[in-house]
């Protein structure tokens, strides 16, 4: 465990230059979540039951009750690990997160996240000069214009910067509904775990949020991830259906779906938060 002063990170938008380090920071942040899921999955009564099925109906084709158990149990992780990505890489989102991050909107240097803790501390964030690229301007300009549509299409990845080295991020998918953010992935370095990084990049991405004209922000959660679903609930945050009070809660239901994967078995939580 690193300790990690939070009032010298700096919030901005991922670069052109971040791309390789955020994927690797995403696939560590992933290690575990797609085996727990599949885990999951397996033990659910309908696919013990599928399983049986196929057991009983390949034991009389191989003379083994071994591999009548083992087999079925192995084509069906196999194909779980196949399809699993699009869904566990960003949450959320049909893509999964190498996709997701060549398809979303590359910031310039100034575009950052305010963090209330320099303000506390009353230090100065100090800005780091951009890092010289290969090639000329005029490339630079050319390979990077966007509209004002392209930007709304596209998801964002805020990073949080310390020192060069970037030691979290999150995503936030397209604009899809008015008034309506989704925060599709969460990642902190596993050095920097239980820092407080996590908290900070949430709650800063929420006050722009709020200050564009959001009034709701929606999480994706991993299905059996009980140390994502405990972080959200302490910012804020409530599972989608858990309240019947609510007169909007069955559009949003329909509007705002977890990820299924096989046999229709949830992937995803929903957490909603109004900003």
């Amino acid at each position: 465990m690193v300790k990690l002063e939070l009032d010298q990170v700096g919030l901005r938008r991922m670069k052109e230059d971040d791309i390789e380090m955020v994927k690797a920071l995403i696939k560590e942040g992933c290690e575990g979540a797609e085996n727990r899921i599949i885990l999951h999955i397996l033990t659910r009564p309908r696919c013990l039951f599928f399983l049986a099925v196929f057991s009983s109906i390949l034991r009389c084709l191989v003379h083994s009750f071994i591999l009548a158990l083992a087999i079925p149990v192995f084509l069906l992780t196999v194909f779980l690990k196949i399809t699993m990505p699009r869904s566990t890489g960003v949450l959320g989102s049909s893509l999964p997160y190498w996709d997701y991050i060549g398809s979303s909107y590359r910031g310039t240097q100034d575009e950052t996240l305010q963090n209330p803790y320099c303000r506390i501390s009353g230090k100065v964030q100090v800005k780091k000069k951009p890092r010289c690229r290969v090639g000329s301007k005029d490339e630079d300009v050319s390979a990077e214009k966007v509209t004002p549509d392209r930007e709304r299409a596209a998801g964002q990845v805020w990073v949080a910067d310390c020192e060069g080295e970037i030691v979290g991020c999150v995503f936030r998918e397209s604009e899809k509904r008015a008034g309506v953010r989704r925060i599709c992935r969460l990642v902190t370095g596993s050095w920097y775990r239980r820092e407080g990084l996590g908290r900070l990049l949430v709650q800063s991405l929420e006050q722009k949020e709020r200050e564009s004209g959001a009034r709701r922000v929606y999480a994706h959660v991993p299905y059996p991830s009980k140390v994502g679903e405990a972080f959200f609930r302490k910012l804020g945050y409530q599972q989608l259906g858990e309240r019947t009070d609510e007169e909007d809660d069955e559009e949003e239901m329909n509007l705002e779906t977890p990820e299924r994967g096989f046999l229709g078995y949830p992937l995803t939580k929903v957490f909603y938060k109004d900003v």
